[in-house]
């Protein structure tokens, strides 16, 4: 069996994604192939996500914000939405998820740490079904 491609997408491509990419990556080392995109990609990655991360062991510090294509759509076979709704190009036979996450945009760590926390579980739930 090819390995799977997991998509995650948000609006920005600066905190919710990146984290789940970054556990995903971690996680599920060369089984999965990682890829992440956002539908208005922010101009660099939310520090506050970076630190979030850098707590659990995980560096997204050389993570850039791509803006979502639907080549990267049509190449993954799940693709995992958080808050861009129909600003993402939907293929038929794809796997979709849409994980409703709080946004970490302008959030202090007290407020991330939670939002990582449900992203590390639904990652590990994710990793269990495609392996």
């Amino acid at each position: 069996m090819s390995k799977p491609t997991v998509l995650f997408v948000c609006v920005h491509n600066a905190g919710r994604s990146q984290m789940a990419a970054g556990y995903l990556q971690s996680f599920a080392g060369e089984r999965i192939e990682v890829l992440s995109a956002g539908s208005q990609p922010a101009d660099r990655i939310n520090p506050v996500a970076v630190q979030a991360m850098a707590e659990e062991g995980i560096d997204i510090t050389a993570s850039t914000p791509k803006v979502l294509t639907s080549e990267a759509v049509q190449a993954s076979d799940v693709v995992v939405t958080m808050g861009c709704g129909d600003e993402c190009p939907y293929f038929p036979g794809k796997r979709y998820e849409d994980w409703v996450l709080d946004d970490p945009a302008g959030q202090g760590i007290e407020a991330v740490r939670p939002i990582r926390d449900e992203i590390r579980s639904r990652v590990e739930k994710l990793i269990a079904e495609l392996v």
